[in-house]
C-alpha cells in the first residue's frame, strides 16, 4: 500500500510542478514563485505552527472545564477570524487604496468594520450554539 501512496504523491507533484511551470512559462518569475513557496513553508512550520500549537495547548489549559466542552467554540470563531484577517488583511490596514479605488471604484473604508463585526457575529453564533448544547445537555441530564 505504501509504495501506491508514494506514487500517488509523485503523481500529484508533477502535476502540480506542471501546471506552475504551464503558468509562469519558464520565466525568471518561476524561481521567485519557488523562493516564496519554500519562504512560506519555512516561514509555517518553524514560526507560525509552534506558536498557534502553543496558542492551542494555552487555550486547553485555561478554558473552565464545562458539561459542554468550551474549546471548539473558541477554535471556530478564532479561526475564522484570523482567516478572514489574513485575507483581507491589505484592505483592513487600508493599503493599496489607490489600486482599489481604480480597480473597483470603491474605497477601503468599510474593511475594517466589516472585518470586526464578522468577528463579532462569528463569536455571537459560536456562543449562541454553546448556550443551546448546554441547556438541552441540561435538560437531558435532569430526564435521565
Amino acid at each position: 500500500m505504501l509504495p501506491a501512496r508514494a506514487v500517488a504523491v509523485l503523481g500529484c507533484f508533477a502535476l502540480a510542478g506542471w501546471a506552475v511551470w504551464s503558468i509562469a512559462g519558464g520565466s525568471p518569475d518561476l524561481v521567485r514563485m519557488a523562493w516564496w513557496f519554500l519562504g512560506a513553508v519555512v516561514l509555517h512550520d518553524l514560526v507560525l505552527f509552534p506558536l498557534y500549537a502553543a496558542g492551542d495547548r494555552l487555550l486547553l489549559t485555561a478554558l473552565p472545564r464545562t458539561r459542554v466542552p468550551l474549546v471548539n467554540h473558541v477554535r471556530v470563531p478564532l479561526l475564522g477570524s484570523g482567516l478572514a484577517l489574513l485575507v483581507f488583511l491589505p484592505g483592513i490596514l487600508r493599503q493599496g487604496g489607490a489600486t482599489t479605488t481604480a480597480a473597483t471604484g470603491l474605497d477601503q473604508e468599510p474593511y475594517r468594520l466589516r472585518w470586526v463585526a464578522l468577528s463579532v457575529a462569528l463569536c455571537a453564533a459560536s456562543a449562541l450554539v454553546w448556550v443551546l448544547r448546554t441547556l438541552r445537555a441540561r435538560r437531558a441530564s435532569s430526564r435521565a
